[in-house]
């Protein structure tokens, strides 16, 4: 499908972003057909660009980091110094011609450049203007001027602290960065209803994303299990109502879940082990939770010890047990579901090294449009010249000039 007959052509979006909630977020919107002209700093552009590890990804440029690999395929790249006025300027400029202005600046910092929605607002009134920021744009939060990468959003959501071990510190980071791509999620959701309250009004609006809603509503468990009384033991493991738990297998692990009464039965008989379901010490889901490492463990990992983690997983999967191995990177790379579904997507590098970069595809599955190869990692201000000549009607000249006096770069 061409991009005129994507969901979303027609849609331009100007991004003043850097790392990952952002980029994400825009990434996805990218693929779904708007054209994202990605605003970065001419001396180093988007501070994702410096992350490790890094790769060269275009001919005779500088290594790119991977967290920039992974959030910026198909974007254009303008570089424009917005400490200079007349790079702010330019901004400005550029905000009447766009559907979308985003920013994840930092706290404060587009309001004392002269980009805040106020600013932008004033120059397009029908923009939607779209923020991320560790604790929103309104100023309200105690925590307005912390910095905030997705641990800390993460942490303070309290789903460390409820899936903490006994015993043990909690685990930073435990899926990568969910705090930003799950925060990206909800801003492109907040784009597409202002977009839709725009087509039907003519009125634009600020959708403000605070990375500490996101994951309170991610992670609402955390508060939702503590208002019920599933409370911890800052010494034990938290005891839930269910096996959820993760088995070793002859190659791994796999984990399994059991919520159910009937799922408790069907998976009895699959173990071999009938008599758990006249066994009164297993007669509830807290009997499962207080006996899963006197009782439970041991069956589980007899019977898994003869099978690696994927037969197991299947055979449990086959009985309408939900179980799945514990994957490693080279498992999801080779995966046929993932492959089939285009999830892991490949990055040709030029810097001698064979192996190309993977990235993730997109999960957005629409019946009609279909799957496509990643778009090109730009390069620092690639597109600078055709973007400004495009949208601002400036002649290679006039790119030229302001090139010369430090207000934009790239080629």
């Amino acid at each position: 499908m061409d991009e005129q007959h994507k969901p979303l052509s027609g849609v331009r979006i100007l991004a003043l972003e850097q790392m990952q909630a952002l980029p994400n977020a825009t990434q996805l919107l990218g693929r779904l057909g708007a054209d994202v002209v990605k605003v970065e700093a001419p001396d180093r552009g988007d501070s994702g660009r410096a992350a490790q590890p890094a790769a060269v990804v275009n001919p005779g440029d500088a290594p790119a980091g991977a967290t920039f690999l992974r959030n910026n395929s198909g974007k254009r790249s303008i570089a424009v110094d917005l400490k200079s006025d007349r790079g702010r300027k330019l901004v400005l400029e550029l905000a009447q011609h766009v559907d979308v202005v985003a920013e994840n600046l930092g706290p404060g910092r587009a309001e004392r450049l002269g980009l805040s929605y106020a600013d932008v607002s004033d120059a397009n009134p029908a923009i939607v203007y779209v923020s991320i920021s560790g604790f929103g744009a309104a100023g309200d939060s105690p925590y307005a001027t912390w910095p905030a990468y997705a641990a800390v959003a993460e942490a303070m959501s309290g789903i460390y602290e409820h899936a903490r071990r006994a015993g043990q510190a909690p685990v930073v980071n435990p899926v990568g960065g969910l705090g930003d791509t799950g925060t990206g999620l909800f801003a492109v959701i907040g784009v597409l209803a202002a977009l839709r309250h725009r087509d039907r009004t003519g009125e634009g609006q600020h959708v403000d994303i605070s990375m500490f809603d996101a994951m309170l509503a991610m992670c609402d468990i955390v508060t939702n299990f503590w208002s019920m009384g599933v409370r911890r033991d800052p010494d034990a493991d938290l005891r839930n109502p269910v096996i959820l738990d993760s088995f070793r297998a002859s190659d791994g692990w796999l984990m399994l879940q059991v919520s159910r009464r009937h799922q408790f039965e069907r998976f009895a008989d699959l173990l071999g082990r009938p008599e758990w379901k006249d066994d009164e010490r297993l007669a509830t889901p807290w009997g499962w939770a207080d006996h899963l490492d006197d009782i439970i463990r041991p069956a589980v990992e007899a019977w898994a010890g003869g099978r690696t983690k994927m037969d197991a997983a299947r055979t449990l999967a086959e009985a309408g047990i939900a179980a799945a191995p514990c994957n490693g990177p080279e498992d999801v790379v080779h995966d046929p579901h993932a492959r089939a579904h285009h999830m892991v997507v490949e990055i040709p590098r030029y810097d001698g090294v064979e192996q190309p970069v993977l990235g993730a595809g997109n999960p957005v599955k629409l019946s009609r449009m279909a799957d496509e190869p990643n778009g090109h990692v730009p390069r620092l201000g690639e597109h600078t010249t055709a973007v400004l000549g495009e949208l601002l009607g400036m002649e290679p000249a006039d790119v030229a000039a302001l090139r010369d006096a430090g207000v934009v770069g790239g080629a």
